[in-house]
């Protein structure tokens, strides 16, 4: 996809640094994510290249630059959860409210329905507006809220649980497809344009 100069494409291990120096702040400054320590871009190679294999792990960029990413991650364990999955969209500073969280989820959200996930679920740590507007525009619709789930910088944390519908089919599903596979399709090229 490229609108208004950004272009999004698969991650790449090269992108960990760029990914890593986006949430590093988030990790450090906010109760946005609950992880403590900013993981090493070493760690987030890691991350992209396990999350690859079977989810989308997207970046947008403008003039070669990343300034945002969104993924897809293992809902639950148990063989009956395949079918969900977890979304997270992160933007650089310098580039928010210029629709890149936007785009970066409507390519995932394509994707992931091309792939034959029937759920998205994203979790906002509260209170975070930015977030639930994003939430709220992509179309997904609130499920509640738990409370007091997180503890980090004194204080306990709020998260509110979302969910946006890829399918409304209520027949047996066929398997959802690796991101590894779908990627060599036709279909996953037509849908970065």
């Amino acid at each position: 996809m490229s609108t208004t100069g950004i272009a999004i494409r698969p991650a790449e291990r090269a992108d960990a640094s760029a990914v890593a120096a986006i949430y590093a702040p988030i990790v450090r400054e906010t109760a946005i994510s609950f992880e403590t320590d900013p993981p090493t871009p070493d760690i987030m190679a890691d991350r992209i290249e396990t999350a690859l294999q079977r989810y989308p792990w997207l970046v947008a960029t403008r003039d070669g630059d990343v300034i945002g990413y969104a993924y897809g991650s293992e809902h639950q364990q148990r063989a009956a959860y395949r079918w969900s999955v977890n979304v997270t969209v992160y933007v650089a500073a310098n580039a928010h409210g210029q629709g890149v969280g936007r785009g970066l989820y409507a390519t995932l959200i394509d994707i992931l329905r091309a792939q034959g996930f029937r759920s998205a679920f994203a979790g906002i740590a509260l209170p975070n507006a930015a977030s639930v507007a994003l939430h709220e525009a992509v179309g997904f619709e609130p499920l509640g809220v738990y409370r007091d789930v997180g503890f980090k910088f004194g204080a306990w944390h709020d998260v509110s649980y979302w969910r946006l519908g890829l399918t409304a089919s209520s027949g047996a599903p066929a398997e959802p497809v690796s991101f590894a596979a779908f990627r060599e399709t036709p279909t996953f090229k037509s849908l970065l344009g």
